[in-house]
């Protein structure tokens, strides 16, 4: 069982679901997360929905999936693959009458997605994830709101908001309502290879400085600090916000959340920006990356190790698990800070949940797309990702001691035990749909096209354009 599983009694965690409902999240930092009242919503469809046939609601069928109904799942196809979606279908199609489960993969979402929605005719379930993933604040009017989800039992009769870990629905608000269901607990850290490190005497690098060193010593031996792929020059900007939030405090957070016009000058991101472009000046950034498909330039690290570390979600050991060399030992460990005496501790960590399932209210059976993630969400299905992902999904006490034998996933377990309530968590890149844009800016300045002061200014940029734009729906946090 992970260290890690909540202790709180079934009264606080009523409570917590009873702001979710309201429209508000405890955060790590208790503060609440809280949409803003906007125009253009739409009504709550419940779980009726747009469309589709509804049967007989009983304990072992929540929602009302009608027999003889098809579910379309639409999952993307990245870092964890569809194959834990189609696991859960496969329970779904066993448990109810000749209902019918068809999982599809895509990288494509937006180019695949968004002319179905425009249309009425999107999926039951969506995965809307990766670089081309709709922006969460285009579409939230037209899903479903999944409060209904965590508030129905698991398959095995608990209900499934008593089995989550803390703080893991605020992500998913918009607007008012559970717009999407993050599934993953994904952990953000650096990565390495333990057994390289330990051959070299080498430890993770603390603060930026401590980096910077690490950077020297790995030139010595011909090799680079950091690399990245054109797809994946977000991952750099995760890492620096985490840093930043880690030196700064919540406030940095809050800033960034919510678009503030100077969040792009204060001085802890502004520190994480300096020592950053440093890294890239030294010729600590292996040169190429704007030109690198991503799991390309992350094979350079885990198979070739021709780079020391690399900043990504703890998907990375499942989707390299074909590309790193023997006996590589991948383990993680928290972003640096700018100081040792940072707002923050170092053993902080963002533990931001992803891959977002949103259920649209015009999809032909919205039942049936709220059934598979209700199994997804119970203990047989969680445990089975986490053995064969080697990640965490939301749900706690599905890892064991050991890990399932992975280095990566006891590394999680153990950061996560080190953070204690020293987490965070944000997602306005996802909700803005920031994504194409935000990998433009840092591919420059990770290639030394730009500088720190010129990525600032584009970033405050992107944020101030969409602030100002009456438009898209604001989600405050505050």
């Amino acid at each position: 069982m992970s260290p890690l599983e909540s202790s709180r009694t079934p009264l606080q965690r009523r409570a917590f679901l009873k702001a979710v409902t309201a429209g508000a999240v405890v955060t790590p930092f208790g503060l609440s997360l809280a949409s803003c009242a906007a125009s253009g919503s739409g009504p709550d469809t419940g779980g009726g929905g747009g469309g589709g046939a509804t049967g007989e609601v009983s304990d072992a069928n929540p929602f009302g999936v009608a027999a003889g109904t098809t579910v379309e799942a639409v999952v993307f196809d990245g870092g964890y693959g569809t194959d834990y979606a189609s696991f859960a279908a496969a329970i779904v199609q066993e448990q109810l009458d000749d209902v019918t489960v068809d999982v599809v993969g895509s990288t494509q979402i937006a180019q695949q997605m968004q002319p179905r929605f425009v249309g009425g005719t999107p999926p039951d379930l969506l995965d809307n994830n990766g670089a081309n993933a709709i922006g969460l604040s285009t579409i939230a009017a037209q899903l479903e709101d999944l409060t209904e989800v965590v508030q129905a039992p698991n398959t095995e009769g608990t209900t499934i908001a008593d089995t989550l870990y803390p703080n893991v629905l605020g992500v998913g608000m918009y607007d008012g309502k559970l717009a999407a269901l993050n599934y993953v607990l994904t952990v953000y850290a650096l990565w390495y290879s333990e057994s390289l490190f330990e051959e070299n005497g080498w430890t993770a690098p603390q603060t930026w400085d401590e980096a910077l060193a690490l950077g020297a010593a790995a030139q010595e031996q011909g090799k680079y600090l950091f690399t990245w792929g054109r797809e994946a020059a977000s991952y750099y900007l995760t890492m620096a916000l985490d840093s930043a939030i880690k030196e700064g405090g919540d406030d940095v957070r809050l800033q960034m959340a919510n678009l503030q016009p100077d969040a792009w000058s204060g001085e802890a991101i502004t520190g994480v920006l300096a020592a950053m472009e440093q890294v890239v000046s030294r010729g600590y950034m292996r040169p190429g990356g704007a030109g690198t498909q991503f799991t390309q330039a992350q094979a350079q690290w885990s198979q070739a190790q021709e780079a020391l570390l690399y900043p990504s979600g703890s998907w990375i050991e499942n989707e390299m698990a074909d590309a790193t060399a023997e006996g590589f030992q991948m383990t993680g460990a928290p972003t640096p800070t700018v100081t040792s005496g940072s707002a923050l501790p170092y053993a902080a960590i963002n533990n931001t949940p992803n891959e977002p399932f949103v259920v649209p209210s015009q999809g032909q059976n919205p039942a049936g797309g709220k059934e598979v993630l209700r199994v997804m969400l119970s203990p047989e299905t969680a445990t089975e990702f986490a053995r064969t992902k080697l990640a965490s999904t939301i749900v706690a006490g599905t890892i064991p001691d050991d890990a399932f034998g992975s280095s990566a996933l006891a590394a999680q377990v153990a950061m996560l035990d080190a953070a204690g309530t020293d987490t965070f968590n944000y997602n306005f890149v996802q909700t803005y749909g920031m994504t194409q844009e935000v990998n433009g800016l840092w591919n420059s300045f990770l290639s030394g096209g730009s500088d720190a002061a010129t990525l600032a200014q584009g970033m405050q940029a992107m944020f101030d354009r969409i602030r100002e734009d009456d438009s898209v729906v604001k989600v405050e946090v505050s």
